[in-house]
């Protein structure tokens, strides 16, 4: 989730940039009866003579793009995917038998997976069903109104799923709401922080203390990393804007003492009582605005894949894999790859680095859920 490990949008513009690779010429046709000889020498065990997983995490191979085919075996024979395995196989490999098993692989019929449903993966309602729990404390949507309570509505979702760690870590003060904690798994924190970074934060009026003019000069060394009158764009750095002030106070002694930060330590040390006052008092009542839009974040994003992974998109010699009806487990792994720099893809990293485990794994089962053409 971004999250999640989530990060600005603005690397999401598409497939503009493409590998060199998406450009490479047509190689000449092969020989699909000495691709299945092949395949049934070295592939079946796997993949099958029909080109379908054999277990979960392997992916179908049946009518996948010839070009994607080849240029994942040439990715195996030079070392920059580590399946030992295949990298065995793709060693021993002339071009010819590559092509040859490209081209029956890419023959066959399609594999149609077992359908799933694409729309109960969403993390937003993942997320939106597990803060039922959270509301006693900090509202339904996040806005928190009880003093020293913290409001978790447009924040920003990376640093949510920090806040959930360290507290399981006891490295921040216990609350009642804290034994809830322990059964969150990490999709579970990840659609949380999704749910609630993708609510609208309201409007705060000045609280009973502190000075919002006065605590504005002392806001300077927070912008840094905390952006603008407190609305980060960091994924991973609180937005402070529209925050509750008696929460901010809490938390700027806490660095003093309990919190590691070191960075945040150095700066808040030498603030008087009364400056940290006057800086909660600026930051509660700055505008603040969502940083997600998790309500519709897995459409958008499919639709950004869809301009190169789309069923109509490209020809069988381009070297983009079709990935509608695909096995989701597979799915899941290459997305963490392509996101933890494992597999090689300059487009395909940038796609997938702002995103955690559970957007992964939506995305995953969206296209699982899709028919394979």
């Amino acid at each position: 989730m971004k999250l999640l490990l989530f990060a600005a949008f603005l690397v999401l513009a598409g497939c503009s940039e493409r590998d060199s690779t998406t450009t490479a010429p047509a190689a000449p046709a092969g020989d699909a009866a000495a691709g299945k000889v092949f395949a049934e020498r070295e592939c079946k065990g796997c993949h099958g003579v029909d080109g379908k997983g054999a277990a979960p995490a392997i992916p179908h191979l049946a009518a996948q793009r010839e070009g994607y085919l080849l240029a994942s075996l040439r990715a195996y024979k030079e070392g920059k995917r580590t399946h030992a395995a295949l990298k065995e196989i793709a060693a021993h490999m002339s071009d010819a038998e590559a092509r040859n098993l490209a081209t029956y692989y890419a023959g066959l019929p399609p594999v149609q997976a077992a359908v799933t449903d694409a729309k109960s993966a969403s993390p937003y309602d993942r997320g939106k069903a597990l803060a039922g729990a959270c509301a006693k404390c900090h509202s339904e949507d996040g806005n928190s109104t009880t003093p020293g309570i913290p409001s978790l509505a447009g924040q920003q979702p990376h640093y949510l799923v920090i806040a959930l760690q360290e507290y399981l870590a006891k490295e921040r003060k216990a609350a009642p709401m804290h034994a809830l904690l322990p059964g969150l798994t990490r999709l579970d924190k990840e659609s949380l922080a999704l749910y609630f970074a993708s609510q609208t934060p309201r409007p705060r009026g000045a609280p009973s203390f502190g000075d919002p003019a006065a605590g504005e000069p002392l806001s300077a060394v927070c912008g840094g990393c905390h952006g603008a009158h407190g609305v980060s764009i960091d994924s991973a750095t609180p937005i402070l804007a529209g925050q509750d002030a008696r929460y901010l106070v809490e938390a700027i002694k806490a660095y003093r003492t309990t919190r590691q930060r070191e960075t945040m330590r150095a700066y808040v040390r030498g603030l008087s009582e009364r400056e940290i006052e006057n800086l909660a008092a600026f930051y509660s009542v700055q505008k603040s605005r969502p940083p997600e839009k998790g309500q519709t974040l897995v459409q958008d994003l499919t639709d950004k894949c869809n301009r190169c992974h789309g069923a109509e998109t490209g020809n069988a010699a381009m070297p983009i894999p079709k990935i509608g009806g695909q096995d989701r487990d597979y799915l899941v792994m290459a997305l963490r790859a392509y996101r933890d720099d494992r597999r090689e893809s300059t487009t395909m990293h940038k796609m997938s680095l702002p995103y955690g485990d559970a957007v992964i794994d939506s995305i995953a089962s969206y296209y699982a859920a899709q028919p394979a053409k």
